[in-house]
């Protein structure tokens, strides 16, 4: 991977972003920097998918001129020092509260996290979307331990219907700080601005900056109209 000289941003928490977006990064950065689609795996046995989609599928001359660089890999198993550090974001109560409310409010985070437009399969039955963002938004969610151990154990057993909605909302919970984390390692890594155009992660990440004395720059660029 190798780029311009100059002003770098990555783009986070996810793989792709809007053409809007990207026309906007591309204004404001020398190089913009893409990670992979994050396919997580909890156990041997489960995780999710990868997805062999890249932002630079449709650019190529962006990619060949170094303006869209890709191919930083955050997929497979969580190591012992990923899994203490999103631990910690998972006990951080306003941290929390953030993720919850936003979960419960904004709709762009929603779809991020669950596909709600068709019936959703938990445990063995088929619930439908709204009914499911009902049970998943419950205020107890939002106090209720997590961690990344909790997690693994439900993805071993089968759930009941009770501990299969704990561990959607535990899924989501590791998913997104799981994506966070991995930016901020790739940002001190190789000098790179975070950037993104979602509130509710950029919030999600000062949080954890702010917490943890981590120097890392980063920003967010509203979406306007799309």
């Amino acid at each position: 991977m190798t780029s311009l000289d100059g002003q770098r941003g990555l783009y986070y928490p996810f793989h792709l972003c809007h053409e809007r977006t990207l026309r906007r990064l591309l204004e404001d950065y020398d190089s913009v920097h893409f990670m992979d689609y994050m396919a997580l795996q909890l156990t041997p046995m489960s995780g999710t998918t990868a997805h062999p989609d890249r932002m630079g599928d449709g650019y190529a001359k962006l990619v060949a001129s170094g303006r869209i660089i890709q191919g930083y890999s955050v997929s497979g198993p969580l190591d012992a020092d990923m899994t203490v550090a999103v631990d910690r974001d998972l006990s951080d109560q306003e941290w929390r509260a953030s993720f919850h409310h936003a979960l419960l409010d904004d709709r762009r985070f929603q779809r991020g996290l669950f596909n709600l437009s068709h019936g959703v399969l938990i445990g063995s039955s088929l619930v439908p979307g709204p009914a499911v963002l009902l049970r998943l938004t419950e205020e107890s969610r939002k106090h209720q331990p997590f961690t990344v151990q909790d997690l693994r154990r439900l993805s071993r057993q089968r759930p009941s219907s009770a501990e299969a909605y704990d561990y959607e909302y535990g899924f989501a919970l590791v998913k997104t700080a799981a994506a966070l984390r991995y930016a901020v390692g790739l940002c001190k890594i190789h000098g790179l601005e975070g950037v993104t155009d979602s509130v509710v992660h950029y919030r999600l990440l000062d949080l954890t900056l702010a917490r943890e004395g981590l120097l890392v720059q980063h920003r967010c660029i509203n979406r306007e109209g799309y």
